[in-house]
């Protein structure tokens, strides 16, 4: 009887936790046109189960909610990035992050100092 209880207790407490909401201006994950890849950018829009970024390499795109979370990139966080803007993605580590600007250490050693505009994580 007791454990009954609490599972109730539980379950009405997920039930009345709401869902993330996002805002306009909150800085965000997106999985670009549903793809495996988390994209930063900032919200435009929300509502209706739908998410407008604007990507911070000034693409937009509408989203539906499932696919956008909030933005939780930190030194360490794994990435990929668009090597001096050139079209070939490495892997690598944030080494330094500040704002929109990030030092990312490279797998194969190298470093760059580059903008999350040019990065991705999985």
């Amino acid at each position: 009887m007791i454990k009954r209880i609490v599972m109730g207790l539980l379950l009405g407490l997920v039930l009345a936790t709401p869902a993330l909401a996002l805002d306009r201006g909150d800085w965000v994950l997106g999985r670009w046109q549903g793809g495996k890849f988390w994209f930063p950018g900032v919200v435009q829009q929300a509502g209706g189960g739908q998410v407008t970024i604007k990507y911070d390499d000034g693409t937009r795109e509408t989203l539906p909610r499932k696919l956008v979370k909030r933005y939780d990139w930190s030194i360490g966080t794994r990435v990929e990035c668009d090597w001096k803007g050139g079209g070939t993605w490495y892997r690598g580590n944030i080494a330094k992050l500040n704002g929109g600007e990030l030092v990312v250490a490279y797998d194969d050693g190298s470093r760059e100092r580059t903008v999350t505009g040019r990065c991705r994580s999985r």
